[in-house]
């Protein structure tokens, strides 16, 4: 049965996050793409619901060039706008240390609808509860402030009051959202993971550099739990994340080698069968180099 069946069950897409890994999710996309294989959800955590939702609104591989043209445009300070007027702000009355206006300049130019429900297929974007710590799955209303919520990585992004609620980074609750793409009534899931720096020799440079990189270690583990319990009549399928891998999640300098190093490993996997094989990648396991 083709996983693009109108009369197979459902498949969703299930975007993790990851910082800059991010731009792994593109070539992913890519390959997957050129090859028809497309989903009826979207469900993304984090990068992961920036990436998401760009895909949903332009499911096509002009789409993904598109998204992958952006990726290569992109600079830290572009998402996070770190300057001396922030950290003095930071050091002086305690606050925050980052502005939402990068990531909300992102969706504002490149992301055409303005509210989730208007995407070309549905697309839910998860976002934690920062009183609770449950996951809030967002799958209508305000798009940027979606997206802008399950960006906030607590300590350096405020929390994003909306509704009820006040929301951060959906990586704490759930950042590789598979059980909520089954809660939406996915039967079928092809997880596009970014992976870590599996091969670094030391620690990344920096606070916010270690913060993301601490974080998505915890995505992998989250993710190899996650699949392992999942209900036996729910296929999944894990695209592999790039290894060996080198560098930081807060470092965009190698963006336009992270694409096309998933592309070739995506199209390798594809020609040996991945869409039929459902199992956890050794790249996820913990290993060493």
């Amino acid at each position: 049965m083709s996983i693009t069946d109108p009369n197979a069950p459902k498949t969703a897409f299930v975007f993790a996050g990851g910082g800059s890994f991010g731009a792994i999710q593109v070539g992913m996309l890519h390959s997957l793409a050129r090859r028809g294989i497309t989903a009826d959800m979207v469900v993304g955590s984090s990068v992961g619901a920036l990436n998401g939702a760009f895909y949903a609104g332009d499911p096509t591989l002009s789409g993904v060039e598109r998204l992958a043209a952006i990726w290569r445009g992109l600079q830290r300070h572009d998402v996070f706008p770190v300057t001396w007027k922030t950290m003095a702000s930071f050091l002086w009355r305690r606050d925050f240390l980052i502005p939402h206006d990068g990531i909300r300049k992102l969706i504002d130019d490149h992301i055409p609808f303005r509210n989730l429900e208007d995407a070309r297929m549905p697309v839910h974007i998860v976002t934690t509860d920062i009183i609770s710590g449950d996951s809030v799955v967002l799958s209508e209303g305000s798009t940027a402030e979606a997206i802008v919520a399950s960006t906030a990585i607590p300590g350096a992004f405020t929390p994003v009051h909306y509704r009820d609620h006040f929301l951060a980074d959906g990586a704490i609750s759930s950042n590789t959202p598979v059980r909520v793409a089954v809660r939406q009534g996915a039967k079928r899931l092809i997880v596009l993971p970014t992976g870590h720096a599996c091969a670094n020799q030391t620690p990344p440079s920096g606070a916010l550099a270690n913060a993301l990189h601490a974080l998505t270690l915890l995505i992998a583990r989250q993710l190899v739990n996650e699949l392992e319990n999942l209900n036996p009549e729910i296929e999944y399928f894990v695209v592999p994340p790039l290894c060996p891998l080198v560098g930081s999640p807060y470092d965009f300098s190698r963006t336009s080698d992270h694409i096309e190093r998933a592309i070739r490993t995506t199209d390798a996997w594809l020609a040996e069968g991945g869409l039929k094989q459902g199992q956890i990648p050794h790249e996820l396991q913990p290993h060493e180099h």
